[in-house]
């Protein structure tokens, strides 16, 4: 099982190694616009190997991609001083509308899995790039909130005092500070969180959940303040996601693909929980928010919609 890598920075390298090191697939070819960085991470990333999992990790070019089940794409530029999100945004969709039809063109059959940020914006783009080769949109998967959701998890397990592997909680809309925590469907167990933390005698006031909230929304920013970048969490999560598809699993993931609607906004792309399998997205769960959540996914949906409508105009 081949997967590709398009882009050897931090977060393209990290979740090559995050594959190494969960076995995931069984051979990575990193791409990337400077072939010496692509092969130094690499050499590096295969060091590993006899610490964890054999497969065969190597730098190639984009013909390298060819046989390539999934392609994880993590091109593109972090914005500079000064720089606004149009100018990040028209940056970056230029790249991409050199790298898609590239990846496309020597994997076809591969399904796309978008980390470059804004996500939702460039899992879009993509979506319209490769709809250009006949590629369905099922075919295109941001990583989208699975990074959010599992920060949500995190935490709300560690106050609560229970593995997060039991903890049931989704983040949904855009990967950015309009997300949405869906409070109103968290269960513990199979036991809604309402219940749950009254049964165990635990705490959960307004107060603590607003922090939680915000520690979450705005994880990336404080982790970015301390260390200049984001890549561990976000390298981890697309190496799920690829396991995911290598497997044909059938997972319940938070990934982000076009939707024809969400809360009434048209033709966006933001995350919701979908089913994911062997070609890619399955189906869109349908999730039943409170009133409030409900709103403030369609402010989150309007938002990424009008970053869309800015590179239109």
């Amino acid at each position: 099982m081949k997967v590709g890598v398009v882009g050897a920075g931090q977060v393209g390298s990290t979740a090559a190694y995050a594959m190494v090191m969960n076995g995931v697939g069984r051979e990575i070819v990193m791409v990337d616009v400077s072939r010496e960085r692509s092969q130094a991470q690499a050499d590096d990333i295969s060091h590993a190997i006899p610490f964890a999992h054999p497969l065969d990790i190597y730098a190639g070019e984009y013909t390298d991609l060819a046989g390539s089940r999934v392609v994880v794409i993590a091109a593109g530029v972090n914005r500079q001083p000064g720089e606004t999100r149009l100018q990040l945004l028209q940056r970056n969709t230029a790249i991409f509308r050199q790298v898609v039809p590239q990846v496309l063109q020597n994997a076809p059959d591969a399904v796309l899995v978008i980390a470059t940020n804004p996500v939702d914006v460039t899992t879009h783009l993509t979506a319209r790039f490769a709809a250009e080769a006949g590629v369905p949109s099922s075919r295109v998967i941001g990583s989208g909130t699975t990074l959010d959701t599992a920060r949500f998890r995190a935490l709300l397990s560690d106050h609560l005092g229970v593995d997060p592997h039991h903890v049931h909680g989704y983040v949904v809309g855009e990967h950015g500070d309009s997300q949405v925590l869906t409070w109103s469907q968290v269960t513990i167990g199979g036991v809604h969180l309402s219940e749950y933390h009254q049964i165990r005698g635990i705490p959960l006031s307004e107060e603590i959940r607003a922090d939680i909230d915000q520690r979450v929304r705005f994880a990336g920013r404080a982790i970015i303040a301390g260390k200049g970048a984001t890549y561990y969490g976000i390298g981890s999560a697309l190496a799920r996601i690829v396991d995911v598809i290598l497997h044909d699993q059938r997972a319940i993931l938070t990934v982000c693909t076009p939707q024809a609607d969400v809360a009434g906004v048209r033709d966006v792309t933001v995350s919701l929980p979908h089913l994911v399998g062997g070609r890619g997205v399955i189906a869109t769960l349908p999730i039943a928010l409170s009133p409030e959540e409900t709103s403030a996914l369609q402010a989150s949906a309007r938002t990424v919609r009008e970053a869309i409508d800015s590179l239109d105009a």
